[in-house]
């Protein structure tokens, strides 16, 4: 997998949304609404940049693909939920952003424990 151009392309995401948070949400969205948007695209924009940086130490063997993939997945259920209850998703799919985030803590402690081991992929 090519985690270093999946970083890219989530930069480019993230950018895109921030964008369209910033100007066409304005007199849609409420400030509660914004809020999740904002933090959304902080996240996404974070861990495209940690996907960058993962896919790097991938390639030199100090890091596994199961980080990547831990990343990569919690940062589109977290991120992703967020989105959708800002245009408009049932306020239960917050009930699901927990897990996304849970699964990106557990990505860099996957990361942080296998390169003390130095074990990878």
């Amino acid at each position: 997998m090519n985690w270093i151009g999946i970083g890219a392309l989530n930069m480019a995401i993230a950018v895109g949304l921030g964008a369209f948070g910033a100007h066409g949400l304005k007199g849609i969205a409420d400030e509660q609404q914004l809020g999740w948007w904002h933090t959304a695209t902080l996240y996404l924009l974070a861990h495209a940049l940690g996907l960058l940086i993962v896919g790097l130490l991938i390639r030199l063997n100090y890091a596994t693909q199961t980080t990547a993939w831990l990343l990569q997945v919690g940062v589109v259920i977290f991120a992703g939920s967020l989105y959708a209850m800002t245009l408009g998703a049932p306020r239960w799919f917050g009930a699901i952003t927990p897990i996304g985030g849970l699964l990106m803590i557990v990505g860099w402690v996957w990361l942080t424990v296998t390169t003390f081991r130095g074990v990878a992929n």
